[in-house]
């Protein structure tokens, strides 16, 4: 199974008529939808709730970790030990989970998270207090692919039952990983796409790197070379999502729409469309 999703539901004009009703117009486009909210602070419930209410029953999300729970930033006094920072994380999202709404979570560490000891034994960590629940792992950091760690990294991740995060991004120097083309979990693999701008992701003379790092629209040769990886990908799990993480332009419904038309998928039990829409 193939399925296809963007970062968050605001600010694809493509696929959205009703300003009041982002969420349910990208429901009616897409199975998945990453949810980046996440990562900068714990959903209440409430809106976890109304997120559920909007989508339809086979609907899923792919929630971001919280900042602190992947070490992006320091320990906040409002929690008195780092296991409470998950717990408030898995109670806030336990309506997801009740409901199977959950695709995975996606834990994406920082560029200063290496390869050490220290990291091997974090991961393991994450994996007991995220219990059973399925989690992908996205690294920033190059030491966990360099030659001598490559190997040992994947089979950590299929010890911990962790989904291996497969990123096209450029290779700058502090800050990107090689796109290792390998499944470390039989029912999902993921692949997330940052777009191709070196210059944004490098960072340098950048004003505003949110705005300019997945600033990039795919050329139709280029997601066709996705497909030849999906396909690869496919023999190894039972399922493949994909994630276009390219809108700083608002490129990356066009380009999901395009991928999906080339892999020839379609996606049943969506919200209602828009007749008018293309």
């Amino acid at each position: 199974m193939i399925t296809i999703a963007l970062t968050g539901w605001s600010d694809h004009e493509l696929i959205q008529r009703d300003r009041s009703r982002k969420l349910e117009d990208y429901a009616s486009h897409f199975p998945v939808v990453e949810l980046d909210t996440s990562f900068y602070a714990i959903p209440s419930r409430t809106n976890i709730l109304n997120w559920i209410d909007k989508t339809p029953e086979s609907f899923t999300f792919f929630p971001k970790a919280f900042n602190m729970m992947t070490l992006h930033k320091p320990f906040h006094p409002d929690f008195s030990r780092m296991d409470d920072v998950f717990e408030a994380y898995l109670d806030a999202f336990g309506p997801m989970i009740e409901q199977k709404r959950i695709k995975a979570f996606l834990f994406q560490f920082p560029p200063y998270f290496d390869c050490t000891r220290k990291h091997v034994n974090y991961l393991k960590y994450v994996r007991s207090h995220m219990r059973d629940l399925p989690v992908a792992v996205e690294f920033r950091n190059q030491s966990w692919f360099s030659e001598k760690n490559q190997e040992r990294t994947l089979e950590l991740l299929k010890l911990l039952e962790f989904s291996n995060v497969i990123v096209d991004q450029p290779q700058t120097p502090n800050n990107s990983v090689p796109k290792i083309v390998r499944s470390t979990h039989s029912r999902l693999s993921v692949l997330r796409l940052h777009g191709r701008n070196y210059e944004g992701w490098l960072g340098e003379n950048v004003k505003d790197w949110r705005a300019e790092r997945t600033l990039y629209n795919y050329r139709d040769d280029e997601l066709m070379e996705f497909k030849k990886i999906i396909e690869q990908l496919s023999k190894q799990s039972m399922e493949v999502c994909v994630i276009f993480n390219n809108n700083s332009g608002g490129h990356a419904a066009q380009n999901a729409k395009t991928l999906q038309k080339l892999l020839n998928v379609s996606f049943d039990y969506l919200g209602p469309q828009q007749l008018d829409l293309f």
